[in-house]
């Protein structure tokens, strides 16, 4: 069983199904609200639901624009992905992180990093060669992007001519990504160390936190019961312990109340 599939259960078991999903919150079938710190590993850090980005998804959905024919949502992506990181792009598209990170690996051993938003803060991305990373999208689908400086590009045209995406990303997705992806733009203005250190009496016994990254202090072999335990306060936080959770934006202390009043020991 994956740990994407261990978390599921836990929380049906529980709760039942989720009935409805908005910001960093989730409303299950047994009337409980849970407060969702996984944020489907970073996808959902803009929060769920409410989102311009799924307006454009539907809009071009409901366009017949569903295909594997070629249009010009692509162009849009790698417009958003350039403003991002301030430079000259080319996009591959891939449904694992491991393979988008091998091609990446290829063109630039020393030069490839993994993006997340606001971490690290000082990190010059229009400087670094190969930048994968997931788009900010709510949507669960295992998709990765490899973003490659175009001189990078022209300056090992052998090797680049040799990657290849291994996922077609069709036209609706590509309008949702690029909208995400211009959202989170503004959102990293916004966003700061205000925002995540007001949560820290309760949440670094258990976290290391990096601005809202929380990288877990528990042990391997008790995570699983502290991911119970979470779900037991309300929480839901990432199932693999290798990966952050993230800090609830906007969630008022309290959410972390029976955290805070049943700790777990470890």
């Amino acid at each position: 069983m994956s740990e994407i599939d261990f978390l599921r259960n836990e929380i049906f078991s529980r709760f039942g199904s989720v009935k409805r999903a908005r910001g960093c919150f989730l409303y299950t079938a047994k009337g409980v609200r849970l407060t969702d710190l996984y944020q489907e590993g970073g996808r959902a850090v803009l929060g769920w639901g409410g989102s311009s980005a799924f307006t454009l998804f539907k809009n071009t959905m409901n366009r017949g624009l569903t295909g594997s024919f070629p249009t010009d949502y692509p162009h849009r992506s790698k417009r958003a992905v350039e403003k991002l990181f301030n430079s000259s792009r080319e996009l591959f598209y891939f449904s694992s992180k491991e393979a988008a990170l091998r091609s990446a690996i290829m063109l630039s051993p020393a030069g490839t990093s993994m993006f997340r938003p606001w971490s690290p803060a000082e990190t010059n991305w229009a400087k670094v060669d190969c930048i994968v990373f997931v788009p900010p999208l709510a949507w669960s689908e295992n998709l990765y992007i490899l973003a490659v400086n175009t001189e990078l590009c022209q300056k090992k045209s052998d090797l680049f001519a040799s990657i290849k995406s291994d996922t077609f990303v069709p036209a609706p997705l590509h309008a949702g990504i690029a909208r995400s992806i211009y959202d989170l733009i503004k959102v990293i203005q916004e966003r700061e160390e205000k925002d995540w250190f007001i949560y820290d009496t309760i949440l670094t016994k258990y976290w290391e936190r990096k601005g809202p990254y929380l990288f877990s202090k528990v042990p391997l072999e008790k995570y699983k019961a502290f991911i119970q335990h979470c779900l037991d306060c309300n929480l839901v936080i990432s199932p693999d312990c290798r990966e952050p959770s993230l800090v609830p934006y906007g969630a008022d202390k309290g959410v972390f109340s029976k955290l805070k009043n049943k700790p777990f020991e470890f």
